[in-house]
Parts: structure tokens; sequence; C-alpha cells
């Protein structure tokens, strides 16, 4: 019978004298030189595939949570972070994601409550589908006030700025798009199905914007950075 031995060097000192000392959390056996004092891994892992980071991007945008990420493919939650970070800063303006506007086109615009931290801390995701295309051209993070319905309204293209639009009778809406195009509707007009729908989806995609859950962000930077993470990969599946 064949034996194989494996000798183990600090990394430090590349001294032989090493004791175990436990394990990470991903389950590697960690060591402590008592040669220099320090305390490591052996065989580290340097760095994730590609693969690894696209399967949790997917995952993170299928309401699989943080934690679960962790146990599932060993990510830290400081990595992740990270990775959500880098994400967020490649990705393009949402304008590059939209279809090209019609003159036919109809915007439908409501507001979703949500939370950071506590509830007493609320944050309004103001947002304005296209029906056509079923796209979402532009959104706010702010309060329930007129400023950040101003600031929905900066944010649409100007090419569909001219469309004709609906939302509820919430009076912001009305002192803020344009009159003449704009109509406040109840819901059981159906004018405004698709965008209620669209929240629909969003609760089922992300936990933190569902109503009762346990789920919740605990920053506004990574509350916004998730939700343009989702908006961004579903208006680019609706062109596909």
């Amino acid at each position: 019978m064949t034996q194989t031995i494996i000798t183990h060097s600090c990394r430090k000192c590349g001294s032989l004298d090493l004791v175990k000392n436990g394990r990470d959390y991903k389950g590697d056996q960690k060591y402590h030189c008592k040669t220099c004092g320090r305390y490591g891994t052996l065989n580290a892992q340097r760095g994730y595939a590609e693969a690894i980071r696209q399967q949790v991007k997917r995952a993170l945008l299928e309401r699989v949570s943080w934690r679960a990420i962790q146990r599932l493919w060993g990510v830290a939650r400081p990595t992740l972070a990270l990775w959500i970070a880098q994400w967020v800063d490649q990705l393009p303006a949402l304008e590059a994601t939209l279809a090209e506007a019609q003159l036919e086109d109809v915007l439908e615009s409501d507001e979703l409550w949500s939370f950071v931290l506590k509830k007493a801390n609320q944050r309004w995701v103001w947002v304005a589908l296209c029906r056509r295309t079923r796209q979402i051209v532009a959104y706010f993070i702010g309060d329930h006030s007129e400023t950040s319905c101003l600031q929905l309204w900066r944010r649409i293209p100007l090419a569909y700025t001219r469309c004709h639009s609906f939302s509820d009778f919430w009076e912001t809406y009305q002192r803020i798009f344009a009159t003449d195009r704009h109509q406040s509707v109840g819901k059981d007009s159906g004018q405004t199905a698709h965008i209620e729908r669209w929240f629909n989806t969003l609760r089922q995609r992300l936990a933190r914007f569902v109503r009762k859950t346990l789920s919740f962000s605990k920053s506004d930077k990574f509350h916004e950075a998730v939700f343009r993470l989702f908006v961004h990969h579903y208006n680019l599946t609706c062109i596909s």
C-alpha cells in the first residue's frame, strides 16, 4: 500500500512547526505557527470562478437570502456586498436597457411601500412602466412626497414624457405629470393593472420588498443596489 505524506509550511516564515487551530466558516483547516505566531488557513481559497459569481448573482435575484448564499456557495457576506457594489458600478444607464419609444406608448405609474432596517424608516419606490414593453422606464426611491414624484418625472426619458400616462388618485401625480396627457384612475379601471402586477413580481423575486417578511434591507445603499440590479435584469429579459 502506498501512503502519501503532505507537509504544510507557514505562509509567512516557512516553518514546519504548525499545529491545528480549528476550522473557518467554510470548514477549511486553520493552523497556528509556533515559530512566528501566525494564524491562518491551510489551502485557503483564492478568489471565485466567474461561473460561481454568475450563479450567486442569479440566486440573489431569485429571492435567495444573503445567509442562504453563504451556506450554499460559501461566499461570505462582506464578499457578496463587494460583488454587488461591483455589479452595480458596471451597469449602464437605465435608459440604455429600454426599447425605442413609440407614439402610442402608455405609461403606468405607482408607488410601493418598503422600509430599511425598521418600519419607521419608510422608503417608497416610485416606478413608471411602459405598458407595451412591460419595461421599467424610470424609478426613484424616497419618501411619499411631491418631491419624490418630481424626481420620478425627471428620470423618465424625454421620448417617454410625451406618452399618455395613468396613475392612482395620489394627488402629487396631477401636479407633476403633464396634465393634458395624464389621468388618475381607480384600480377597477384596469389602467394600472400592469404596474400592480409588476409589483407582485418584484415581491416574489426580492423578499426585502414584501410587506410582512423576516427579510429586509439593513442600509439604503443595498436597498437600492439590489433593486437596480433586478430592474436592469428584468428590462433586458423583456427585450430578449
